[in-house]
């Protein structure tokens, strides 16, 4: 009997078949996008229908036009589900099994097959891996050629993917990246939310998200370690926590993709947590894995056992099926005392079910914002201002709250909310990059450094848990007071991670590490394959959600404060500088995290296999890969930035970085003063 992988192999490197396959239907067993808006002239949809039917040959032309008609008519998308293979489980198979003349081409089949694991993906048959409109790919079509391409390519080709598109195999050497990933890279002029649908629509741009369009996502695990880490400081910063939360409540909102990790990490934390969950799916997938400990009855079941918990000192994740909102004024009402409050809906696409009113249920919701746009659109910010006026009234009687970077303050700032501080010239609450992250890690160089087993065996993650410990262990005995809170933070997460099951997809693990300690772990797990302790390649990547790889005013490059945080020279030197350092492959996007148009994002994935070669590569980009963003926030004037890029120029003769002369403040305002 054939197995899985038999099936895989037998079938991921045909391409688009000249013939009709089955249509496999609309599987009722995963959750689906929500139908999008219809934003396209009949002109335009014309173009869209001429621009779908040219992946295929013109005599399926006139059986596949009316089908991706209906398609664009129902779904506001042509996603050509008849092209969604159904002959082999989409899934991280072990490197080794891939059908490939190139090792890293079979790296990188293996990580987009984990960005479509129906356990990983948000809408893994509309090729969304979380965020709501994370694409890896506009269509089925895109998927078929790409892996079909990789199985194909050699050593001394390269893949170039235009937002989902593969433009085709190109000449190039071993050195050079073997996959060049853009996705949403549109004319600045023409980067508005409108722009982004229409040209979704018509199939020539995506929206990448971070980690989805650039193959890297590792599941939720990753905004686990951060949420637990940014939750945890908060904690320390503000209410006096030590080791953990025990006796600290945590409320937010957001279950589905990535918020999914928010209940995982408030536990991890020690805190009391309540997560507000829309649509009852993303909650019960969640409580079903055992991110989540309980669904709560109602809004008051809700709140009776967070407050439970906090006297009782236990750590918990209560899910909340309903609308944050309601939670909030609720609390309000009863005059319920919350320590820490945040939200982590996906507000960077508030149109298209990122964020839903609390005037309708779900369902209504995900109808009326394809029927009804115009009065979606008025519902969603007219509940943006009632969440923003909940949070204000919290906020009064001593909650901390803080904006994840989701685009929460933006939009309901766009709505018309009381968001702004008193000058009116910014927001009046945080980013958590501004209080915690920024200052407490960034600028120092630390940011989420991640790999994964490619032979898919969990003794392999195993070994690379202990030599990280290990390493991170003894780099901390030594480590300076300025960085040695951080060291042991992620000495205790890595020796946690295994315990709380973090795993979802492939054999993955996320931490936080500077330059000295990715490169120092990414070596130390090169040696273990050299040696065989680890029995196969390692992975190497990032979230894009990092000190170089991305500039986003409102998250990532929040603490940036000398008029550069709209700038995006740094994101793009990243993609670029990894590209000849040794990078497999390498992504830029538009986009990520706070939405289309409000970030550029650059990433990377690097296959190391105990070569001497990854030795050499590893050690110069991983070096490049932090140092440029520390670098960028040192000339930024960032104190914690400029001593650790004094002390990155110590340990390399090669490095020289231009550094900032500091002006005193006396100095700077005695020439404008009685200016107004």
């Amino acid at each position: 009997m054939a197995t899985d992988v038999d099936a895989m192999r037998s079938h991921i490197g045909a391409g688009i078949p000249e013939h009709l396959p089955e249509h496999p239907g609309i599987s009722a067993d995963v959750d689906h996008a929500p139908a999008r808006r219809q934003i396209l002239t009949q002109d335009e949809k014309r173009l869209a229908l001429r621009n779908a039917l040219r992946y295929f040959p013109e005599n399926l032309h006139s059986d596949l036009a009316s089908e991706f008609a209906a398609e664009l008519n129902t779904y506001g998308r042509i996603w050509m589900m008849r092209y969604r293979p159904t002959e082999y489980e989409i899934k991280s198979y072990p490197i080794e099994t891939y059908p490939s003349k190139s090792k890293e081409a079979a790296a990188i089949m293996l990580m987009i097959h984990n960005n479509l694991d129906v356990d990983v993906a948000q809408f893994p048959h509309e090729l969304i891996t979380y965020g709501g409109n994370g694409s890896v790919f506009q269509n089925w079509a895109q998927y078929r050629m790409v892996m079909k391409y990789l199985c194909e390519m050699n050593d001394e080709q390269t893949l170039v993917m235009y937002s989902g598109h593969p433009l085709g195999l190109f000449p190039s050497s071993k050195d050079a990246p073997r996959v060049v990933v853009t996705n949403g890279m549109v004319i600045p002029n023409y980067s508005s939310q409108d722009d982004y649908d229409r040209m979704n629509t018509l199939g020539v741009s995506q929206y990448g998200q971070m980690t989805a369009g650039s193959y890297m996502y590792i599941g939720p695990q990753g905004i686990v370690h951060g949420t637990t880490i940014t939750v945890l400081n908060a904690g320390r910063m503000f209410f006096g926590a030590n080791e953990n939360l025990a006796g600290i409540t945590f409320v937010t909102s957001g279950l589905g993709g990535m918020s999914g990790a928010q209940a995982k990490a408030g536990v991890i934390a020690g805190a009391a947590c309540i997560v507000s969950e829309i649509n009852p799916h993303a909650a019960h997938k969640r409580h079903e894995q055992g991110w989540l400990s309980v669904i709560a009855d109602s809004t008051d079941d809700a709140i009776d056992r967070m407050i439970e918990a906090k006297q009782n000192g236990e750590a918990i994740s209560i899910g909340h099926i309903g609308n944050i909102v309601e939670l909030l004024e609720r609390m309000v009402e009863r005059g319920v005392s919350v320590d820490l409050l945040s939200d982590q809906t996906s507000l960077h696409n508030p149109w298209q079910g990122g964020y839903y009113p609390v005037t309708l249920s779900f369902e209504d919701g995900k109808k009326m914002m394809s029927t009804n746009p115009e009065q979606f659109r008025f519902e969603v910010q007219t509940t943006l201002r009632r969440h923003a006026a909940a949070v204000n009234k919290l906020v009064s009687a001593g909650t901390y709250f803080w904006d994840y970077g989701n685009a929460f303050l933006l939009e309901a700032s766009r709505a018309g909310a009381d968001v702004m501080n008193k000058d009116g010239n910014g927001f009046r609450y945080p980013s958590y990059v501004e209080d915690i992250m920024g200052p407490m890690c960034f600028d120092y160089g630390f940011g989420p450094f991640r790999w994964v087993c490619a032979s898919g065996n969990p003794d392999d993650l195993q070994v690379t848990d202990k030599i990280a410990s290990e390493v991170l262990s003894a780099m901390a005995k030594d480590s300076p007071n300025e960085i040695k809170q951080q060291m042991l933070d992620n000495v205790r997460w890595i020796q946690q991670a295994s315990e709380n099951k973090m795993v979802v997809g492939s054999q993955a693990r996320i931490l936080y590490a500077d330059a000295d300690g990715r490169k120092m772990i990414a070596k130390a797990f090169n040696d273990a394959i050299s040696s065989g302790i680890i029995s196969g390649p390692v992975i190497l990547g990032r979230d894009h959600h990092d000190v170089s790889g991305t500039d986003s005013p409102y998250r990532e490059t929040a603490n940036i404060r000398d008029g550069s945080m709209f700038t995006a020279d740094m994101a793009v030197q990243n993609f670029v500088g990894d590209s000849f350092r040794g990078a497999t492959w390498i992504s830029l996007h538009n986009g990520g995290g706070v939405g289309w148009g409000e970030v550029i994002n650059g990433g990377f994935g690097m296959l190391i296999d105990g070569s001497a070669e990854s030795e050499r590569k590893l050690l110069s980009m991983l070096d490049w890969d932090v140092n440029n963003g520390v670098s960028r926030r040192a000339w930024a004037r960032n104190d914690g930035a400029i001593y650790a890029i004094k002390r990155a120029m110590e340990s390399n003769p090669n490095l020289r970085v231009t550094l900032p002369n500091l002006a005193a403040d006396k100095l700077i305002d005695s020439m404008f003063t009685g200016d107004e």
